[in-house]
């Protein structure tokens, strides 16, 4: 009865190759439906169905690549379609695996970093585009899910001469007569990350503004002119408003830098261009 033909299933089922394929009906067992159609009518069809859309085997692009940054993970994706032409890509994202997607990008590049990602938590990330000449958006990609052990970059708390954001990634420096390094949290700039700050605003000029790295925390100082660190700074004394040891930072009401570089204490002779407003200063580190 009953028992025996799970018996014989069970039996059965343990000599199937992993390799076997299922079994597929000849071409007469499979239903079908036809209609003879005038020509007219099918030239008419075609026309109606390519207005709304196209047939694909596969979206035109794919998520290839997914990189934990601290607090966030950078996206990469790819065009698989050789045939087609992207003018613009999107793409979304979403915590876990259910609720809204979320836009995230939307733009010509092929790689954008999305900030604002918690730790150890599973995110979902799906890309499509738009060809040349079109309005409407490809099929979206196969989600793949990527997440970032790293925690996000920080300022430090307790300094009264700076005023931070709620999420601690943006300093203002006020008009305390306190002078003194801010430092990051922790040390959450490691070798083979990118490490970008952006300049908001800028105030009255101070020979001690600084922008830089360091690889430990001494505090009390009010310069990163020392051993250990790398900075930019207005020639002469730098400080106040410098970095930390360790992706990106956000810092107002700085004064121009004149672009001077010192290393370990030590002024180069090379100058870069002065920041001022929208500068973005970034820095590569390899061991």
């Amino acid at each position: 009865g009953d028992h025996q033909d799970l018996c014989n299933f069970t039996t059965k089922a343990l000599h199937i190759q992993l390799d076997s394929l299922p079994e597929v009906p000849s071409l007469v067992e499979v239903p079908c439906l036809t209609a003879q159609l005038d020509d007219a009518f099918l030239s008419m069809a075609r026309d109606h169905i390519s207005r709304l859309g196209a047939v694909a085997s596969r979206p035109p692009v794919q998520v290839e690549e997914l990189l934990e940054r601290p607090g966030a993970i950078l996206v990469r994706w790819c065009k698989v379609d050789e045939d087609f032409a992207p003018r613009d890509f999107r793409l979304q994202y979403r915590r876990g695996a259910a609720g809204h997607f979320e836009d995230a990008y939307v733009g010509s590049e092929c790689e954008f970093i999305v900030l604002h990602i918690d730790p150890h938590m599973d995110y979902q990330f799906r890309v499509c585009a738009r060809g040349d000449g079109r309005q409407e958006w490809s099929p979206w990609s196969v989600p793949q899910l990527g997440r970032t052990t790293l925690i996000p970059h920080e300022w430090s708390l307790g300094l009264d001469c700076y005023s931070l954001s709620s999420r601690r990634n943006i300093a203002l420096r006020n008009d305390s007569l306190q002078h003194e390094v801010l430092y990051s949290k922790a040390p959450t700039y490691h070798p083979g990350q990118t490490l970008t700050f952006r300049v908001e605003t800028a105030g009255a000029s101070d020979r001690r503004d600084s922008i830089g790295v360091c690889v430990r925390k001494v505090d009390g100082l009010e310069s990163l002119q020392r051993e250990g660190a790398v900075c930019m700074s207005s020639s002469g004394k730098s400080s106040a408003a410098a970095l930390t040891s360790w992706s990106r930072w956000d810092i107002t009401n700085f004064s121009s830098l004149a672009g001077a570089v010192f290393v370990n204490g030590k002024e180069m002779t090379n100058q870069l261009p002065p920041i001022s407003p929208g500068s973005a200063i970034t820095f590569d580190m390899e061991l």
